[in-house]
């Protein structure tokens, strides 16, 4: 069944604190689901993985939302980190390595992969990777968008 257009899409009048606040726990999130994870099984860090994929968008959405974006504008970037990273502009300073981790993010699909990847291929990112990845775009937009 189609939504009706009435009805508004969730999260579509959240503010950027609103947003950043589901971004951090979706990132406790993945810290809690790491500890789960088992040595040489990688879909047993699949659950981390998609915490900390999902946490990363969210805290790029609450920067956008924070700098004048509208809500459909980000939604319509769907899972694409890469052109979040894009648009967030050099203010976020990050490292080098976590922007090139990001695009390698995107162009790996690796949201879908850990959504549905059940063979989990080789091509997703160390965990350990993602989830400084994840830390230091949390920390970093998190000071800019509570001041």
């Amino acid at each position: 069944m189609l939504r009706p257009e009435s009805e508004p899409y969730p999260g579509a009048t959240a503010s950027a604190q609103q947003v950043l606040q589901l971004a951090n726990e979706y990132r406790t999130a993945a810290h809690t689901l790491l500890a789960q994870g088992k040595k040489k099984q990688p879909l047993s860090r699949a659950p981390c993985r998609l915490s900390a994929i999902h946490a990363i968008e969210l805290y790029f959405n609450a920067l956008l939302i924070e700098k004048g974006m509208e809500h459909a504008q980000v939604r319509d970037l769907r899972h694409c980190l890469s052109q979040r990273l894009e648009l967030a502009g050099n203010g976020l300073n990050l490292k080098k390595k976590t922007s090139d981790h990001l695009i390698d993010v995107t162009s790996n699909r690796e949201y879908l992969v850990a959504r549905y990847g059940a063979e989990m291929p080789e091509a997703v990112s160390e965990i350990n990777r993602l989830t400084a990845t994840l830390d230091e775009v949390g920390d970093k937009v998190s000071k800019i968008v509570m001041g």
